[in-house]
């Protein structure tokens, strides 16, 4: 009997005991409780990003786009923050619709190329609205007042010094035609430095033909290859990128035409392999570099958020390639 009652007793105890510690709250210190981590769905501690950041640049398929976008990753990532990316692939009304899927999604700032420098305004108040910090780069929108900082090139004096090189390329003048984008404020002043370089030349330059190309290869292609037809002795082509100059070197080696001189602008890997072939009609291009772009936006969107002092505008400089320094640049990467 005696023993029963020990057992019994001692069954009590335990489940007291038991209940103490079931009921046992988060106290003290925190080394006193668990502490609990975010997992993935393999298990794997998750780190919290520091800042969400979006990109949106003109068109992903563009390779200058694709390494822009690529500095900037590298930028944000070092910062222990993360980049969404969207790809409107040129189209303004997908741009805008992207944007508004970035905010729903919580971004804290965006790095933006827009397709079309003024149907981008209402994306700007929406943004500005929702408190999303906005760091414009390589081609500017047309109401700066909504952007926090501003990255890119010098683009007047990109086509300034190619219409340099072409006065001194071609001392008794020509006939040009200009592949431009007039959404795209970058390349409308790519086209205007090159215009006032031209037109201080002794023997004058004619422009006798102009067309809008979005920027995009395939729709280049298609108006250069008018253009040759309409003006088969032209002198030379002015190409708002280098997307562009190679649509227009593909049409002009298309139409047999080895005496026109081409430009372009950007300082990509595939105009500087053109430059290193022996015949060729690329003259040069006015480098940039998508590399220190991506860079410099990525960090000024992390500085402004963490409310460092940080450059309202920044413009990289840019330089001409052609065949006599290509193989300082070298041609697997960009510049």
């Amino acid at each position: 009997m005696f023993r029963k009652k020990v057992a019994v007793l001692l069954a009590v105890l335990l489940v007291c005991m038991l209940g103490m510690t079931a009921c046992k709250k988060n106290v003290g210190t925190p080394e006193d409780n668990a502490k609990t981590e975010d997992t993935d769905e393999d298990g794997n501690e998750e780190e919290q990003e520091k800042y969400v950041i979006g990109f949106s640049g003109i068109d992903m398929e563009n390779p200058y786009f694709i390494t822009l976008e690529s500095a900037t990753r590298e930028a944000v990532e070092a910062e222990d923050s993360k980049l969404i990316t969207k790809n409107p692939g040129s189209d303004p009304k997908k741009q805008a619709s992207q944007i508004e899927e970035m905010i729903k999604e919580g971004i804290d700032a965006i790095v933006l190329s827009p397709v079309d420098w003024e149907k981008i305004t209402p994306s700007l108040k929406k943004l500005k609205e929702a408190g999303v910090k906005i760091i414009n780069v390589d081609t500017q929108v047309k109401e700066m007042s909504y952007v926090d900082a501003y990255v890119g090139s010098d683009n007047k004096n990109a086509g300034y010094i190619c219409g340099e090189d072409l006065i001194e390329k071609c001392p008794n003048g020509g006939t040009v035609a200009i592949l431009e984008c007039p959404t795209q404020n970058s390349m409308n002043d790519r086209i205007t430095g090159f215009e006032e370089a031209i037109s201080k030349a002794e023997k004058g330059f004619e422009v006798v033909e102009r067309a809008d190309t979005n920027g995009e290869f395939n729709k280049a292609l298609k108006e250069i290859e008018a253009i040759l037809k309409k003006h088969p002795k032209l002198t030379a082509i002015m190409c708002g990128n280098d997307q562009v100059a190679v649509a227009a070197k593909t049409a002009v080696n298309v139409a047999g035409n080895d005496k026109v001189i081409i430009y372009g602008v950007d300082g990509s890997p595939d105009i500087k392999k053109e430059l290193k072939k022996r015949e060729n009609q690329i003259a040069g291009t006015a480098a940039q570099s998508p590399i220190n772009m991506g860079k410099q936006a990525g960090k000024t969107a992390v500085d402004i958020l963490d409310g460092k002092d940080y450059e309202k505008e920044v413009y990289e400089d840019v330089f001409m390639i052609n065949k006599d320094n290509v193989d300082m640049y070298g041609t697997d990467g960009w510049q």
